[in-house]
């Protein structure tokens, strides 16, 4: 079963798809990527994610499709041969899994309320926000390049968006984000991860990324200034 067609539902510069990509690569997995105008939603994707009707979606040949980005990365991981993702001992591998889990949840939900909130709320979530990076990074193991080890692991997987995506902020707005005097770790960490062979092949073509992201420019610079003061 493992050595039947993969595709990839995605779309063009999400965090989310890039986990999928990645995983996939890591494990020497062939797949085709059919991206998806997330704004006109295909018929494809509203038939294989009726519930949440979102990306990635992992078609794996005749199987019920897989949805969420980490489930697909884990699924991935269980299903290929390569090398493993997920840390091989039970402990090392629960730990794993509770700090994706905050990643989505506590990290993005602060994350997100900086976009929606304004004057003391987004001082407020920014304060929030740089203090779950100092949790993060306090996760990275001492002498390792990655928080899988010497090579990227799912945490790291997990943790692409702020390798990558973060950076493209910080060149809109000019602000910092990840400062090296406060994060020195984590800044690293980024460089490392950005600059792996397998995970530069799923990074979104830059000036593309940027073209999209800069008519948020306002709102990014409101967020950043918010972060810069904490």
């Amino acid at each position: 079963m493992s050595e039947s067609p993969v595709k990839l539902i995605g779309c063009f510069g999400s965090p989310f798809v890039h986990r999928a990509e990645v995983a996939l690569r890591l494990k020497g997995v062939p797949y085709e990527l059919v991206e998806e105008d997330l704004s006109n939603k295909s018929d494809l994707l509203l038939k294989h994610n009726p519930v949440h009707q979102k990306v990635p979606v992992l078609l794996h040949g005749d199987l019920p499709a897989i949805c969420e980005s980490l489930v697909i990365v884990e699924y991935v991981d269980e299903v290929f041969d390569g090398p493993p993702l997920l840390p091989s001992k039970p402990l090392a591998r629960a730990a794993a899994r509770f700090w994706a889990s905050f990643v989505d949840k506590q990290f993005r939900e602060s994350w997100i309320a900086m976009f929606s909130a304004d004057g003391e709320a987004q001082v407020a979530s920014a304060r929030e926000t740089k203090a779950n990076l100092t949790l993060i990074e306090g996760q990275l193991p001492e002498g390792k390049r990655f928080f899988g080890g010497d090579s990227v692991g799912y945490l790291d997987i997990v943790l692409g968006g702020i390798a990558h995506w973060m950076e493209m902020f910080e060149e809109i707005t000019g602000v910092p984000l990840l400062a090296e005097e406060e994060h020195p770790a984590l800044c690293r960490w980024a460089r490392e991860y950005t600059a792996d062979e397998i995970v530069r092949q799923c990074l979104p073509d830059r000036d593309r990324l940027l073209a999209a992201l800069t008519p948020k420019r306002d709102t990014f610079v409101s967020i950043a200034k918010a972060m810069a003061t904490q």
